[in-house]
């Protein structure tokens, strides 16, 4: 690499094609994050999602101890933990956990979306209130603390102290990051000293605002005194331009019908998105969608991460390897989705030399 390129990292939603069981899915992401630690990617996360027939990415931590398993270099962690869905004690306990199991490669990235619909949050929640969102700053303070050698403190109204750990003897904390996608979360980053990843994979809009009042509003802390921040982008790479294009629509006509409301299925084989024939509304929204991606050869792709690494001046690039799969191929594993990651890195390293 040359000081110009970005390092490279994956995000993975855990796809579910037409045809694709969850243990398939998730065997063709173990594969595919075994194949980013052989490549020199700097992290893999796993995103938090549910209900969503074409997503099997629920539960982050549990995916995170399986990647440990798979691979030896690469962090690995959660791109996000949604946290209003979830007690602050039992993330960090997970987290804690995971650090012990892959000591010095766990990243925790804490998001404040639901992850699902508001029916779907309910469940998540249980019982108990509704307003957690409002609740995300202090929680977020709040695993911080638990993942500390000092712990956290309860204190009673009635007078007493109770101190609570996330591990009895920790030999190293998580990284915590903050995700988002509005302003909010990334003053919320910025105030709290914390490095801030803008989910530009998602929606686009609104990225050099953010980073703006994230870097110009940074309040340094002891573990960050720097802003520390990377961008998300949806990326396929193929052997041809033609070929990357027929792999990305299928991904493309599901985020359409996430734009669009429409009932959501398992994301479509490639002959299937060829063979829809799509309204308008749908082919517009898979237009604008198209026009923010990054589709084409390994060269093309490499150049064009390079240049938007530059462009909004971040050493780090996410990927979201959004390939989709030919009705010939395995679905225990990811061909596409490995090829993009290879024809990737393989584009880098020949440019550096």
């Amino acid at each position: 690499m040359t000081a110009a390129d970005p390092a490279l990292s994956v995000l993975d939603l855990v796809p579910v094609s037409t045809g694709q069981t969850s243990a398939e899915a998730i065997s063709a992401s173990l594969s595919l994050a075994a194949a980013a630690d052989r490549l020199g990617y700097r992290r893999y996360w796993f995103a938090e999602h549910h209900n969503m027939p074409a997503v099997a990415s629920t539960t982050p931590p549990v995916l995170i101890a399986a990647a440990a398993g798979r691979t030896t270099r690469i962090r690995l962690g959660s791109g996000g933990v949604m946290l209003p869905n979830h007690s602050p004690l039992i993330v960090a306990e997970q987290f804690a956990a995971l650090e012990a199991i892959a000591p010095g490669r766990i990243d925790l990235g804490l998001g404040r979306a639901p992850g699902s619909d508001p029916v779907i949050t309910q469940l998540l929640r249980g019982s108990g209130p509704t307003s957690d969102v409002e609740q995300f700053p202090r929680h977020v303070q709040d695993i911080g603390a638990l993942l500390g050698a000092d712990g956290a403190t309860v204190r009673f109204t009635s007078g007493g102290e109770y101190t609570v750990h996330s591990t009895p003897a920790a030999s190293g904390v998580p990284e915590v990051w903050l995700l988002g996608s509005s302003d909010y979360s990334a003053q919320l980053a910025a105030s709290h000293g914390l490095p801030y990843v803008f989910a530009n994979h998602f929606s686009g809009h609104g990225l050099e605002r953010a980073l703006d009042l994230y870097r110009t509003g940074y309040r340094p802390s002891e573990e960050h005194p720097e802003p520390r921040t990377f961008l998300t982008i949806n990326t396929v790479a193929a052997p041809t331009a033609a070929e990357a294009e027929e792999r990305a629509l299928p991904q493309l006509r599901m985020m359409a019908r996430l734009r669009l409301n429409k009932p959501l299925i398992a994301l479509e084989t490639v002959e299937e998105a060829l063979a829809a024939s799509p309204d308008d509304a749908t082919t517009q929204t898979v237009e604008a969608a198209r026009s923010r991606w990054f589709v084409g050869t390994g060269e093309s792709v490499a150049a064009e991460l390079q240049a938007f690494a530059t462009k909004y001046g971040v050493d780090e690039v996410m990927i979201s390897p959004v390939a989709g799969v030919y009705e010939s191929e395995p679905r225990d594993t990811a061909p596409g989705r490995t090829q993009t990651l290879e024809l990737i890195a393989a584009a880098q390293a020949a440019a550096a030399n």
